[in-house]
């Protein structure tokens, strides 16, 4: 009998010429912009493992002939690359929690209507965002504070961003009052509420701000350029800075003991740095990628 049943045949969508050609290129032009981001990344790896005297020979070739290790072997000789890691990992973890954590528990308050001043509120966070008081008596607060040379110079200037702070209120907005008030009647308080009711459908949005966070603290130089002096609490991307600005030989000259002979060319150094050090931030993304693409929406959510 089921052979005898006669199948319906399947229907396709008949697309045109110009729907092809217009998929065609539209294929053609996100490869290119893929080969374009993926390049970089592809040339420094590439360098990084080449022989330097390979690299003297033919510097255009990106496949050598065979790979070294012998810059990352010289580069973990290096002992400001530790300090620099642990200052770094410090001011990105420490930076980010106070970072989220100021964006809830400033954001779900200013989400009440019967909060006094609420609208003042928003206006003095929002006049942040085009006013500020400028590097230099930012400066001369941080050294009142006696702040300077620590790594919460680094970390409390930025505590809260106003950008992020409005973003995150209006996620927040678009959560359904009747959960609340649910939540309540069954005798939860504020902070029950903002920690069981809020905060689990606010996930993307957090895994957003705790993403973009962690990227620019990582990333961060130019404040400590200004605000650390001693270099064993240089960030990591200010130790980056300084060898791929000054070739890499004399930091590493002045605080290592190997030999001249010894020391991988500046070149593929560099390089090797690099990808030392964008290698761990990278590593967060695959972690929180099914809540960023969730939460790359919540500028759209009107407050």
């Amino acid at each position: 009998m089921a052979s005898l049943i006669k199948r319906r045949p399947r229907h396709k969508i008949k697309t045109s010429l110009g729907d092809k050609i217009f998929s065609v290129c539209n294929y053609a032009f996100l490869t290119f912009c893929a080969l374009v981001c993926i390049f970089p990344l592809f040339y420094v790896l590439s360098y990084s493992l080449t022989p330097y005297q390979e690299y003297l020979a033919n510097p255009l070739s990106l496949f050598p002939s065979h790979y070294t290790l012998q810059a990352y072997k010289d580069l973990l000789d290096f002992p400001l690359i530790w300090s620099g890691y642990y200052s770094t990992l410090f001011i990105t973890i420490v930076g980010t929690l106070l970072n989220v954590t100021m964006l809830v528990i400033t954001g779900y308050p200013l989400t009440k209507q019967h909060l006094k001043g609420r609208n003042f509120i928003m206006l003095m966070i929002t006049f942040t965002m085009f006013f500020s008081g400028g590097m230099i008596p930012g400066y001369l607060l941080l050294r009142n504070l006696h702040l300077l040379n620590t790594y919460w110079a680094l970390i409390l200037p930025g505590a809260c961003s106003a950008y992020n702070l409005i973003l995150m209120r209006n996620f927040i907005t678009a959560i359904p009052a009747s959960l609340e008030e649910a939540a309540f009647i069954d005798g939860a308080n504020e902070l029950q509420i903002l920690w069981k009711v809020i905060v689990p459908l606010c996930k993307p949005a957090i895994a957003t701000f705790t993403l973009f966070s962690a990227v620019g603290h990582w990333n961060s130089y130019f404040s400590a350029i200004i605000y650390i002096n001693d270099r064993d609490k240089w960030p990591l991307m200010l130790i980056v800075r300084e060898m791929v600005a000054n070739s890499g030989t004399d930091m590493i000259h002045q605080n290592s003991n190997l030999l001249m002979e010894d020391i991988t060319q500046p070149f593929t150094l560099q390089m090797a740095v690099i990808i030392f050090t964008i290698v761990p931030i990278l590593l967060v993304y695959p972690f929180v990628q099914k809540y960023f693409m969730k939460g790359m929406m919540i500028g759209s959510v009107k407050g």
